[in-house]
């Protein structure tokens, strides 16, 4: 056997696969979690669906991509004997992607999308076509997916006809190691394939938003992430610099309820507990000075990247659980043209649910939020660095003496200059619609596009959060007392620590920063103790 061929995904845990799935099911079976397994129902609606796609080639009806030609070209009809040709050339043309190919994770996320849509049982694909998307998927591969060349219009045909290419042996596929294989060793490894497009399978592969589906799947866990680790963060920050917690009372999202606004203020005021440097005691509670012209030590509340973190990373939550709400409804629709619906008094009907807008418009607004993470990061590097405003740290944390050690002074502007780069890319997507297919597409999603920049847009936050997280481990090794601060605290500088060491002179922060920046993307935060 070839040694690139990786070993099956993880057996022991098998996943039932009907007509429903979560976000977090697509991640497993895109991370090689899990093996899946098709429930009696599945295969009966697919068989049911691919005997309709039979009878209407058999009774020689009119219904598209089967006896016509496709998009403007719609108007020619095609002798069934020559529609075999029809589906390989659908492949063929539609085959033109560009750019990098999709890792394996997204590759697979990919695949598994487009199953979960072909399981609703309206795509008209054979039960051999999906058994071998399934077996591929249960062995561990991947196909070879370039990423640009789809508007997300007709669904995300040129990326679907790389898959279909895989499928057919045509074309090879990836491993975990993001290693290319030839297609034989892989069909050699599961058992079955190529793909036989004598059974019509080439429309039912190609049509649908599964490419879209599948990275903004991706990008709600990871989003997910990044949001827990700036929570932990913040908090961390907070104890650093002796922030007042007064900030995050249950009492302001009690009179603003907004459900991510309470899970940030309660997850804030968890990993507070038990630390005796941050303020715990309420403002109001003191007693004016006689003298009303007296100048404070300290100013009364702290600056907003501390102070309004509930309302900033809340807001990212509720957009990101908007974003999971559109990508799991998605993940479980029929998104072809022509559907073939079971029990339908008509054999097919002819329609737009390929058009990839609702996951187009998710995606957008989800990369802002990615976007306003990441700047809150980056400010509280910013406060955390300046030594006229850190409450006594020196200056860029340095470890040294300060002048002939800069500490994280060119950390600092490298995470300004992500920011800066992630801002000049922040347009949306999702409206810069052009007609194209011969005015027959004149509307369309970029819904891709705008998924793939999501995904961008947090490899990008996950290096900013990561010269945060350098910086608040760095801090809690410079302060006189770490012992005061909250169990959660430690517990963060620890999981920093065990990736990156502390910075006594300088040294260049590179590989350290992208190394915590990979662990931040793959792993939470520690919980709270």
């Amino acid at each position: 056997m070839n040694q690139l061929i990786p070993a099956p995904c993880n057996a022991a845990s098998e996943m039932s696969l009907d007509r429903r799935a979560t976000v977090d099911d697509l991640c497993r079976i895109a991370h090689g979690e899990c093996t899946i397994r098709l429930v009696p129902a599945a295969a009966e609606r697919i068989i049911a669906s691919h005997l309709c796609v039979r009878r209407i080639i058999e009774e020689r009806r009119h219904v598209y991509g089967l006896t016509t030609g496709f998009g403007p070209l719609a108007n020619r009809m095609i002798p069934t004997e020559e529609g075999i040709e029809l589906q390989q050339n659908l492949i063929y043309h539609l085959a033109t992607g560009l750019g990098p190919r999709l890792d394996w994770r997204s590759a697979r996320a990919v695949l598994a999308a487009r199953l979960m849509s072909i399981l609703q049982g309206a795509s008209g694909a054979s039960l051999e076509c999906v058994e071998l998307m399934v077996a591929v998927l249960n062995a561990g591969f991947a196909p070879i997916i370039p990423e640009q060349g789809t508007v997300g219009a007709s669904g995300d045909l040129t990326p679907l006809a790389h898959v279909a290419l895989s499928l057919q042996g045509k074309s090879g596929f990836i491993d975990s190691a993001n290693v290319e294989l030839p297609a034989s060793a892989v069909f050699e490894v599961i058992g079955c394939g190529p793909l036989d497009l004598r059974r019509r399978d080439g429309l039912a592969l190609v049509n649908g938003t599964a490419a879209m589906t599948g990275i903004a799947a991706l990008n709600t866990a990871a989003m997910d992430r990044a949001v827990k680790w700036s929570l932990a963060l913040s908090a961390g920050m907070g104890d650093v610099m002796s922030a007042r917690t007064e900030a995050w009372s249950a009492e302001f999202s009690d009179l603003r309820p907004h459900p991510g606004q309470v899970r940030a203020a309660s997850l804030l005021r968890e990993r507070s507990l038990g630390s005796s440097r941050m303020h715990h005691e309420l403002i109001a509670s003191r007693q004016m000075p006689p003298n009303y012209a007296a100048v404070e030590e300290t100013a009364g509340q702290d600056a907003y990247t501390l102070r309004c973190v509930p309302q900033i990373v809340g807001a990212c939550i509720d957009t990101t659980s908007w974003h999971r709400s559109i990508v799991e409804t998605e993940l479980t629709s029929a998104t072809d043209n022509p559907i073939f619906p079971e029990n339908a008094t008509r054999p097919a009907l002819h329609g737009g649910n390929f058009m990839g807008q609702h996951v187009a418009l998710a995606s957008d607004a989800l990369a802002n939020a990615i976007i306003v993470l990441a700047g809150l990061a980056e400010r509280q590097v910013a406060r955390l660095t300046d030594e006229r405003l850190n409450n006594g740290l020196p200056a860029f944390l340095a470890g040294a003496p300060s002048g002939l050690h800069s500490g994280f002074m060119g950390a600092q502007v490298t995470a300004t200059a992500v920011l800066a780069e992630l801002r000049s890319n922040a347009g949306a997507a999702s409206v810069q619609s052009i007609s194209t297919n011969g005015a027959n597409q004149d509307v369309v999603s970029m819904g891709t596009i705008s998924a793939r920049k999501c995904a961008s847009h947090l490899q990008e936050t996950n290096q900013i959060q990561s010269i945060l997280a350098l910086c608040v481990a760095q801090a809690v090794d410079i302060i006189p007392d770490p012992e005061r601060c909250s169990p959660a605290t430690l517990a963060l500088h620890a999981r920093i620590r065990e990736h990156v060491p502390v910075l006594v002179e300088d040294r260049s922060l590179s590989k350290d920063i992208q190394k915590f920046g990979r662990a931040i993307s793959a792993e939470d935060p520690p919980a709270t103790p």
